[in-house]
Parts: structure tokens; sequence; C-alpha cells
């Protein structure tokens, strides 16, 4: 389009005499029939017109509006590109948020002690945006851009060989220089996540533990030690910014003084008559070689981002990769339901080389409530991790009707379990779907739990009753009135064994004598293994084990154990149950 426009501009009198030429298409002469055609254009208007002048004002204007409309079909397409590659670029980063998820619900129970929650937290959130905006984005360069240049260098080419192959010599020593700085970049983008990760896990606890923190008067402390960290990442991410801006007036300056060398070079060759080309020729060569500076721009400023991109990716592959350490094995059994007995046939269990379980043989008949009883780190706890399958044993077996629990299926397993716990767990949601979790249920099936649990009465005077959100793991609600919901959900589910981890121990006298009697009622047909410290809630089970340093050293009933005048009898005596 220039170079009609400067032979109109500069060459207009010999075009008033021209005649127009007849050249075939052809792929091997394209610039000749191009420029021909277009030609043969222009000397139409001029010698079709009243006068030379108006000839020339309009195919003046013949130029301008083809060159228009050039530009508004290029960015129309343009258009249609970013169009279409927005879904690939948010639906990757989408399924690579889903799959993070995914894999976090999968991980064992043990990789989360390991593992900060603000951390993993960070992974999801920012790590993800950071793939988006840096290797997304340089995916959306890497399709668009190239366009561009090889039709850029195939124009420069028609125009002048030499020329091309000059610069094509002298532009990578320009793109040398940017990748060299652009290296920095990813390793400090890694420590940039990783601060963001303990700065995330720091909020996370102070949210959690603000009472705490309060009442010992430790936000000075706390606040010095946030401090230390916001600098260092504060410090961080101003090297990161500095460096990546450093891109586009560190291209741009380049990109100029490559143009300005070509300058030189084809001005001399222009001058001394080394080369075919005309001035206007020349001149179009150097607008036209402009226009590669900009994708080449966009090519370095990519570099930057994705080496920022490439470092969030390595940290959402840690996890991504990090292989479970309880699965199902390839053949693994369906288990529909609970018949017969539950067995552990010397168990053992370690944790990074501390025994917690040793040699443990326990049968658990259907229908019978067992309690576990023991001081604090005497392994109840693990007992109950074991059976669920959070945790795979070191030693020995646990079989569920006479089947290795390794080899069911973990879900199976776990449909056949209700958990009630000491720590309770509510989601940020409705009465309702804390009570159903994990089930489909009706509004009539919830209600009768809660009724069950005893938790009726409170929720009948929240103000949407049961579609009332709990807030944050249930802080709208007192500690009774969580753990009757954490009943209520195990009553609902109706699970052929119950497990109830000091399941009363948030709930005043009152409330723990209806749900004590609604949970006997409950269990007349269940399966029990029943942690507790308090006297009213062991007492009346069918066997009674006691757990000393991950050993059961006595069994029996309540009276048997308090007569055998042992570990029990100790503990009742202190009152520890």
């Amino acid at each position: 389009m220039l170079i009609p426009f400067l032979n109109l501009i500069f060459n207009s009198d010999k075009m008033v005499a021209s005649k127009a030429q007849d050249v075939p298409f052809s792929l091997f002469h394209l610039k000749e029939y191009i420029a021909t055609t277009f030609n043969n254009n222009v000397i139409h208007y001029i010698q079709n017109s009243a006068t030379i002048e108006t000839g020339k004002s309009n195919a003046l204007l013949f130029i301008c509006l083809f060159t228009v409309l050039v530009f508004f079909v290029k960015n129309i397409f343009r258009y249609f590109a970013v169009h279409f590659l927005a879904p690939m670029r948010t639906g990757i980063a989408s399924n690579i948020r889903q799959r993070l998820y995914d894999k976090i619900l999968d991980l064992q129970v043990l990789y989360f002690s390991d593992q900060r929650k603000g951390d993993i937290l960070t992974r999801l959130t920012n790590d993800v945006q950071e793939v988006e905006y840096g290797i997304l984005h340089f995916l959306e360069v890497a399709f668009k851009e190239p366009v561009t240049i090889i039709a850029t260098l195939v124009t420069m080419l028609i125009l002048s060989p030499k020329l091309t192959l000059f610069v094509l010599i002298i532009l990578p020593v320009s793109g040398y220089i940017i990748g060299r700085i652009g290296k920095t970049l990813k390793q400090a983008s890694a420590n940039s996540q990783q601060l963001q990760g303990l700065i995330n896990s720091m909020v996370d606890e102070t949210i959690s533990g603000i009472r705490i923190i309060k009442s010992f008067t430790a936000e000075k402390i706390l606040s010095n030690k946030f401090k230390t960290l916001n600098a260092a990442h504060n410090k961080i991410g101003t090297s990161m910014i500095r460096k990546r801006d450093l891109s586009t007036p560190l291209s741009e300056f380049l990109g100029i003084t490559v143009v300005v060398v070509v300058l030189f070079v084809g001005g001399r060759m222009i001058i001394h008559h080394t080369s075919p080309l005309s001035a206007e020729a020349f001149i179009a060569f150097i607008v036209i070689f402009s226009q590669i500076i900009q994708p080449a721009k966009a090519f370095s400023n990519a570099f930057y981002f994705i080496q920022k991109g490439l470092a969030s990716l390595r940290r959402i592959e840690e996890v991504l990769h990090e292989e479970s350490k309880i699965n199902d094995l390839p053949h693994a059994i369906a288990v529909t339901d609970f018949s017969n007995k539950i067995e552990l046939k010397n168990v053992s269990f370690a944790y990074n080389d501390t025994i917690v379980l040793k040699n443990i043989n326990l049968e658990i008949p259907k229908g019978k409530k067992i309690a576990l009883v023991g001081v604090s780190g005497s392994g109840k706890s693990t007992f109950i991790q074991l059976l669920l399958r959070f945790f795979d044993t070191t030693k020995g077996e646990i079989l569920l009707d006479g089947k290795n629990i390794r080899n069911i299926r973990q879900t199976d397993l776990r449909q056949l379990i209700a958990l009630v716990t000491q720590q309770t767990t509510l989601f940020n949601d409705s009465v309702s779907n804390n009570i159903a979790l994990g089930k489909i249920s009706s509004q009539t099936e919830i209600k009768k739990a809660a009724v069950l649990a005893h938790a009726d009465e409170f929720i009948l005077k929240m103000p949407q009753q049961y579609d009332t959100n709990v807030g944050d793991n249930g802080i709208k609600l007192s500690g009774g009135e969580q753990q009757r919901l954490t009943i209520a959900r195990a009553i609902l589910k109706n699970a052929p064994i119950l497990i109830l981890d000091e399941a009363t121990s948030h709930l005043d006298s009152n409330s723990e004598k209806l749900v004590h009697d609604a949970l006997q009622n409950l269990l007349q047909d269940k399966t029990a293994i029943i942690i507790a410290h308090r006297l009213s809630t062991v007492q009346f089970a069918d066997e009674i084990v006691v757990l000393r340093e991950g050993s059961i050293i006595e069994r029996g009933t309540h009276q048997q154990l308090m007569q055998q005048n042992g570990d029990y009898k100790k503990l009742v005596d202190l009152q520890q149950l």
C-alpha cells in the first residue's frame, strides 16, 4: 500500500504517460502482478479524469480507501483470533484449577500434615493465575504473531533479499540480550510464590486463632513476623517488576538500533547504486521492517511472562505429580453392606519412625458397642483413622467381614462408616447442606435427623431456619450447636458402623443427655466405636478397650475393669472418665 502511495506522490508525472500493462497471475511473480494491477488502477484514475490534478486526487483517494479497507479486514480477523483463543486460555486455566482441586480431594490425609494450607491455596489461586497470564499469554502470541512475522519477512524478501538477510543476522543479537535478562525472572517468581504461600498460611492461622492471639496479647509479635515476610515478598516483587518492565524499553531501544543500522546500510546501497531498490521501495522496506518490531516486542514481553508462568507451573506440577500413598488396588472389590464383624489382626502403625500402635488384636462383632479409652497420645484416634483407611497399617491387617480393607474400594468402605469427631467441621453453607453432606436427601429426612440429634429446636429459631448459613466452620453457632449438627449428619447417613470421637465433648449436661438418649436408640442395630473421656458415655459399652502407648492393656465391661483396679479405675478416680 505504501509503495503506490509514494509512487503517486514522487513519480505521478511518469504515471500520466504510462500505459496499462497486462501481467498474468503467477505465484512466482506475485510482486509484479500486485504492483502492475494496482498501478493500472492508479493510471486509470489519473488518465480518465477531467484534469491531471483531479486524477491524482482520485488515485490518492483510491489508495487511501483501499488501505483503510485492508486494515479493516485485518482487524476483523485479529478480533476473531482473540475471540476464539479466549475460551482456550480461560479453559486451560479452569482445567488446571479443577485438576488441582480434585488432586487435593484425592491425596492422603498425611499429605496435609506436612504441607501448609496457605501454600496449597496459593498454588490453587495465584500460581494458576500466573500460568494463565504467563504461559497462556505466550500461547496467544505464539499463535498470532508468527503470521505477521512470516508475512512481513516474505514481503521484505521480495523487496530486497540482501537487506532481509542482513536483518536476520543482527536481530538474534537483540533477542539474546533480552533472553539473558529474562532467565533471572523465573527463580525470582518461584521465590515470590513461595513467600506468598507463607503469607497466606499466616493469615489463615491468624483468622483461625484470633481469640487465642488476643487473649495472649501476641498481636505485636505476629505483626512483626508478618512484616518480615511481607518485606521479603515486597523486595522480590519490586525486583521482578523492574526486570519485567525493562523488557519494553530494552526491546524498543534494540529494535530502533536495528532499524538505524538497516537505514545506514540500505541508504549506502541506494546512494552507491549497489541495489536495484528504488528510493520509495527502500522507504517501504523500512516501514514494513518496522512492522516486525511490534510482534518481536510481543515475543520478548511474552518471554518475561512465561518465565513467571513456568515457575508457577512447576509448583502446580509438584502437587499434581504427588503420589497418593493410599490407593485402591487394581482389582479392589465393591462392598455394599456389613454383616459380621470388624477384626484387627496384629495391627501396628508407625509415623515417621514413631510407633503409635503396637500389635493390636481386636474383634468388633456387628451390633456391639466398643469404647476406646486412654490418656492423650495412647493411639485412640490413630485406631479410627486406620479403620477409615486414612492411613495404611505398617504391619498386620484390618478385616471387614473377613475381607482386608486394602482390597475394598475406599468409597465403599467409607460409605459404611459414619464419623462424628471432637473437632467439628462445618462448611460455609446452609444448615440443610451441612447435615446432608455427601448424600442427596429430602428436607423431611434432614429434619428427622435434626430432631433425633436434638438440633431441630435451635434450627427453628434461626432467621431462615434450615436455609440459614452457618458461617465459616459454623462460627455463627455455639459449640454445642455445632456438635449437634455433626451428629445429625451422622444420623442421616445411617451407616451400619458409627464412630464417635469425643462426640459429646462440647455439649452441656442437658443437651448431652438428650443426644445420648437419641444415640442409644439409633445404635441398637448398629456397630459403634466410641472414644470418650466421660464415664456416662462409655460405661454402657459392651466392651471397653484401654490403650496405653499404643498397646491394649485392659479389656472388659465397666464393672469388670473397675474390679481389676488397673489403668481404667485410675482414669475414673482421676475423673478423666
